[in-house]
């Protein structure tokens, strides 16, 4: 049982952080906090939070904190938090990238690291804010943990203990690796996608071309619909990788494009055949 939950970001990760342990009993109160006092007044009113409180204010018998905010504001947040890294409260995250909130956390508190948890949940949707909050959001779903060098494991078990009450499974992966690995599933589809409507919508003619496409294109530019403040942050915070495999995308790209050109069917089929079965076999099998 926790006692009271601290969740600094009161929208769809957190929100439902919070109403997943309340409709299994698992936490007595839920205190938010957030820049936005209409969506914390929200969540108050949905019964997702308890109390809303000030960053900066102490507040009483907390157990955990749980940051679930854009990865850009970690360092300020992390900062503003520093009655709670005295006290020695578990404090975990649910950003998509880890090297960046390691940094921070190492360049803010260096002998006060063993407390923190970095976590990145693999649930969302295109829907952001409370009102998009669901209990059952994270059942079945993965949740990855990046131990730090000296981590407590008190600290590591209970994180562990709350994702997986939360319906999780959870995966441990190093930092860097984890990072390397959510940029290619994860972070160079996005750009791509917000990429490929970029380029459309730049087209000129007679025609507006979006009133010819069909469901694929529905689907492949689906995550474009996106926040893009939160994208702009994931690139910056995740650049390297994110870079590299543009650039790995990019030759790929060229070697399919001077196929076509060349009329090289073989070539091309043989390229679309070995998609199709790794999709097959690789990716759908997942959702077996």
């Amino acid at each position: 049982m926790i006692n009271t939950l601290l969740v600094v970001g009161v929208g769809l990760i957190g929100g439902s952080v919070a109403l997943s342990l309340k409709a299994k009993g698992h936490v007595k109160k839920v205190v938010g906090i957030g820049r936005g006092k209409k969506n914390l007044q929200q969540a108050l009113k949905m019964g997702v939070i308890d109390e809303i409180s000030d960053i900066r204010n102490p507040i009483d018998n907390v157990s955990m904190i749980l940051l679930a905010t854009p990865v850009s504001q970690a360092s300020q947040i992390l900062e503003n938090l520093s009655w709670a890294v005295e006290n020695n409260i578990i404090i975990t995250d649910a950003g998509s990238t880890k090297r960046e909130f390691v940094k921070s956390v190492s360049d803010l508190y260096p002998k006060k690291l063993s407390r923190i948890v970095p976590g990145h949940p693999i649930a969302g949707g295109e829907r952001v804010g409370v009102e998009a909050a669901s209990p059952d959001l994270f059942q079945g779903k993965r949740v990855i943990l990046t131990p730090i060098e000296g981590q407590d494991e008190e600290s590591l078990f209970r994180v562990e203990s709350l994702w997986k009450l939360c319906g999780a499974k959870i995966t441990k992966m190093e930092i860097d690796e984890h990072d390397a690995v959510f940029s290619s599933v994860s972070h160079l589809p996005h750009v791509l996608s917000y990429a490929l409507v970029e380029m459309i919508s730049k087209k000129s003619g007679k025609h507006n071309l979006f009133d010819f496409s069909g469901g694929g294109f529905k689907d492949f530019t689906r995550i474009a619909g996106s926040s893009p403040e939160m994208w702009r942050d994931i690139c910056m915070a995740n650049k390297d990788f994110i870079v590299e495999d543009i650039k790995s995308y990019q030759m790929v790209l060229t070697k399919l494009s001077e196929a076509i050109e060349h009329g090289k069917k073989d070539q091309v089929i043989g390229f679309f055949e070995k998609a199709r079965s790794v999709r097959q076999h690789k990716i759908l099998k997942k959702y077996d």
